[in-house]
């Protein structure tokens, strides 16, 4: 991956029908192929690149991709379809993930279902058997003798749209259907498996030619619903009667001036879903706490009781459990104002909860609400509002490194000093992170509430890197690590990718939550030690092993001036209690009821 490459894919994004390495006279250029044609087709979209590990059944696919896309190959289809997620909510630009048969269908699954579960728009492509061969046994076949065709490849639960080409005359309906998706509000997550003999068959009919238009925003798209400006008007009259709140969610992310503009117009507090950090400056008088995992519900629960706003208008989040853990007390008197892209959103984690549900682009809402908006004085809010971060340790000693010790050298050297992008992995990691780190611009942190899968920092931290074109670190834990990470991808890209490992030798939120919940000594959640510096030079990657917090300025210091991949290997005290803030609570739905010799996990049951 080349500097210039980079810098394509996360500069400025226009209309499709731009040049780029591949660019050959386009006499050479007009596809003759099914391969070559959809490649071509969604270069004319706006994809630039494909992600994915190779096979023999997609062969003329993998050759098609490299004529006319940036294709990275990966060392494992889930961590691709993790990098592209992430690349897409950088840059704004739908992605390609390829597979072969068989296992590299069912290892991307994980990540696609990710990628819809997060909003992203990609395209999975991946080689189906060929018909006269299906049922006889072929090597990985794909057919319906050996897969659920109605859940992979049909429209449904995995996928927005899918479809299996049997032939030529196929693909230019397939195409429209592929535009209309990129090109519509949310995420979009497509899925075309395509015959080998299909595959290298020659185009039967013209291709439409077809341009899909993107911005890097909440929704990026212009067939986004309309506001409706009754509902407007409503919401001004309830919102301007009584005090109240905003919950802003990663929806409002492409709307964080007009968010700013409204509380300070409104003198209403903010707090934010996990996913949202930074849509609403953290450093801001009137930020009151990120909810949920890792956050600071008890300041957004002082709020609450102690000022006793009338109404919460939330924006573009479900209020799922990460964000909420569905906690009552969060829940204002005169219920919730509802704003989301998806209809069937407002009222779903709250029922009980009076909701008013405006279905609008949360940008959108927010540019009529502040034209509609009064113009009378607003009374600051008295006394101060609850602070909810807490304070930094400032790191020192031989002993092992505190892991709030490390956030805040994190804070200082990266988050504050740089513009690279953060993102964090599920488990611990994530908790820290959330409720140590602070940032101040929408778009800067990415973690993976609703699915959860480890890995996905790991791996999608390539993604983000390459969306950018510039720095971007992952704090991932070791087990993470070593379930799923790309460090011998990045070497051969040379992407400028800083890993930032939590090693205590456990899955440490397991073994914690297992304390926490009176289990502990009845599972195993440890594992070997790991070097993962010497693990990153054997990939062909840099690394250093900070072993105090006396080592963490020069070990940051060297991971930010590399040029390529480099991961710091911090070994962590393992004792210290992650902020998981109610996760192990809500765990609490079952109960150890007795324990039996030769079993490793207690008999549960329900309360």
């Amino acid at each position: 991956m080349t500097a210039d490459s980079l810098a394509e894919f996360g500069g400025d994004l226009l209309e499709a029908d731009h040049t780029s390495d591949h660019s050959t006279p386009a006499t050479a250029l007009a596809p003759t192929t099914v391969a070559d044609g959809l490649a071509a087709s969604l270069r004319s979209m706006g994809v630039s690149h494909a992600l994915g590990v190779c096979g023999g059944a997609q062969a003329l696919l993998w050759a098609a991709f490299s004529k006319h896309l940036d294709v990275l190959h990966f060392r494992h289809e889930c961590g691709a379809a993790f990098a592209a997620t992430e690349a897409h909510f950088v840059s704004g630009r739908p992605v390609v993930v390829f597979t072969t048969t068989g296992p590299g269908i069912t290892n991307v699954l994980t990540g696609t279902l990710a990628a819809r579960s997060e909003g992203a728009k990609l395209v999975l492509v991946t080689a189906y058997q060929s018909a006269p061969f299906r049922g006889r046994g072929g090597i990985q076949e794909t057919s319906s003798y050996t897969m659920p065709t109605s859940a992979m490849f049909e429209a449904g639960a995995w996928f927005d749209d899918a479809v299996v080409l049997e032939t030529p005359d196929q693909l230019p309906q397939v195409l429209r259907r592929i535009a209309a998706g990129l090109q519509r509000a949310g995420g979009y997550v497509a899925h075309i498996s395509i015959p080998n003999a299909v595959q290298g068959a020659p185009l039967t009919k013209p291709l439409p030619t077809l341009t899909v238009q993107h911005a890097n925003s909440a929704s990026g798209v212009s067939s986004r619903p309309g506001v409706n400006r009754a509902a407007v008007a409503r919401c001004v009259e309830m919102l301007t009667a009584e005090p109240f709140a905003i919950w802003a969610g990663f929806g409002a992310r492409g709307a964080a001036p007009a968010l700013l503009k409204l509380a300070e117009r409104a003198g209403a507090p903010v707090m934010c879903s996990p996913r949202a950090k930074g849509v609403f400056p953290e450093d801001h008088p009137l930020f009151i706490g990120v909810t949920g995992m890792g956050g600071h519900t008890a300041s957004a629960v002082a709020y609450m009781q102690e000022h006793a706003p009338h109404r919460v208008l939330v924006l573009g989040t479900r209020l799922g459990e990460p964000t909420s853990f569905w906690n009552p007390a969060l829940v204002p008197d005169g219920g919730f104002i509802h704003v989301d892209i998806d209809s069937t959103v407002p009222g779903v984690a709250y029922p009980h909860a009076e909701t008013y549900a405006v279905q609008a682009d949360v940008g959108d809402f927010l540019a009529e609400l502040l034209d509609a908006w009064p113009a009378a004085a607003v009374e600051t809010l008295a006394p101060a509002l609850p602070r909810p971060h807490p304070s930094h340790p400032v790191p020192g000693g031989s002993g092992r490194v505190r892991p709030h010790a490390l956030m805040s050298a994190i804070q200082r050297n990266i988050v504050d000093g740089t513009d690279a992008v953060v993102l964090a992995e599920s488990g611990n990691s994530f908790t820290w992170a959330t409720h140590y780190l602070r940032f101040a611009q929408p778009q800067r942190y990415r973690v993976s509430t609703n699915l959860g899968s480890m890995g996905h920092a790991a791996t999608g931290v390539l993604g983000a890197a390459l969306g950018r074109g510039g720095k971007a670190v992952a704090i991932v834990g070791d087990g993470a690590m070593l379930m799923n990470m790309e460090v011998n991808t990045a070497a051969k890209q040379g992407l400028p990718v800083v890993w930032i490992v939590l090693n205590d030798g456990r899955y440490n939120m397991c073994y914690q939550g297992m304390a926490a919940l009176d289990m502990a000594g009845f599972a195993d959640a440890t594992f070997p030690p790991t070097d993962f510096a010497m693990l990153a030079r054997a990939m062909g990657a840099d690394g250093a092993r900070v072993e105090s917090e006396n080592g963490l300025e020069a070990g940051l210091a060297q991971a930010l001036a590399a040029s390529g991949p480099f991961v710091l290997d911090v070994l962590i005290d393992a004792d210290q209690v992650a902020p998981t803030n109610g996760r192990n609570e809500g765990l609490r739905v079952a109960r150890p009821v007795q324990r039996h010799e030769g079993f490793s996990f207690p008999v549960i049951a329900a309360n």
